[in-house]
């Protein structure tokens, strides 16, 4: 069994795992949604995991916690993911990007795609080089947003009805988007099918965030020059495109950690990963990742920064309402 485990097959399982999970907590919020709405009878909790897709509300809510030391009580799952999703990747580079995010592994099943008609490449590294900025880029201008922002003025959004009911008004993005949504996501579908994981390398302010973290962190992937035969192979099995051939550390931001590189390595011991200075298995970066999130969510839940703290008399007529645009 165990040598049948290949790093990118290990990513694959958690992957898949991990988006279960999201698709089961889009249905129990529908679900919930439904009886605020007074469409059913059937009273189903709200799924705390979809605070998970509300990156916005759960960053002001770490600027607010970190300023006044008051958790967020409005979306704690949020605000717990996303401090989870920071601590691994300061453990475990990008395993959140690599081994969780369910956008990570659509975009992972497009370029595969777009491999198999005969596109899906990096693109030139030039052009590569210069569109990694745009993450940066869009993080610099949402941080500046954030951290101009009054703690006022950030406290009256957070409690505001309109972040109360955010995870209900992301259920409506997916289930009826509009338009400009449809057009937006059509592109992004298409430029992923002719160039690689487009969204994850050059758009992704959250991923850019997390890559940021990652530099820091004790864990990375090694190249041996005088065992390395520069084939080619780790280059084209990274998601990321990164030249690892070019590199003895493989630290860049866009490094996610999913290992495919030493998966796809011929040479025995050319490439590995390195935790602290010591060689450790390629296993433990996606067995890592899901013992610290499993971890991180049984810590909020035994703390009370799982479930939100809002009574069910006040979100009911809010999700109601929502639900009724659908």
């Amino acid at each position: 069994m165990t040598s049948r485990l290949t790093p990118f097959r290990l990513r694959r399982l958690l992957q898949y795992l991990f988006t279960a999970i999201c698709l089961l907590a889009g249905v129990r919020l529908y679900l919930f949604c439904a009886w605020a709405a007074g469409a059913s009878e059937t009273f189903v909790a709200r799924p705390p995991v979809a605070e998970g897709f509300l990156p916005i509300s759960a960053v002001m809510a770490l600027k607010f916690y970190l300023f006044t030391g008051l958790f967020d009580p409005v979306h704690p799952a949020g605000l717990t993911i996303l401090m989870t999703a920071l601590l691994v990747s300061l453990l475990l580079r990008k395993g959140f990007c690599a081994f969780v995010c369910p956008v990570g592994l659509a975009s992972d099943l497009l370029s595969a795609l777009g491999r198999r008609l005969g596109f899906g490449g990096a693109g030139p590294h030039w052009l590569d080089l210069a569109a990694r900025q745009l993450k940066f880029a869009l993080l610099a201008a949402c941080l500046y947003f954030f951290l101009s922002m009054p703690l006022m003025a950030m406290r009256g959004y957070l409690m505001g009805e309109h972040n109360i009911a955010a995870d209900a008004s992301m259920l409506r993005f997916f289930l009826s988007p509009s338009p400009t949504t449809l057009i937006v996501l059509g592109v992004l579908a298409v430029g992923t099918l002719l160039t690689r994981n487009i969204w994850c390398r050059w758009l992704c302010p959250y991923g850019a965030l997390l890559g940021l973290a990652a530099l820091t962190g004790p864990t990375g992937i090694r190249r041996k020059d005088a065992t390395c035969t520069r084939c080619g192979r780790c280059e084209r099995a990274c998601p990321s495109g990164i030249l690892i051939r070019r590199k003895t550390d493989v630290r860049v931001p866009e490094c996610i950690g999913c290992a495919q590189c030493v998966g796809a390595c011929p040479e025995e011991g050319a490439l590995g990963v390195r935790a602290a200075g010591k060689a450790v298995s390629w296993r433990w970066l996606g067995f890592g990742t899901a013992g610290v999130v499993l971890s991180a969510w049984l810590l909020a839940e035994a703390t009370g920064r799982w479930a939100s703290a809002l009574p069910l008399e006040m979100v009911k007529p809010i999700y109601g309402a929502i639900f009724r645009t659908f």
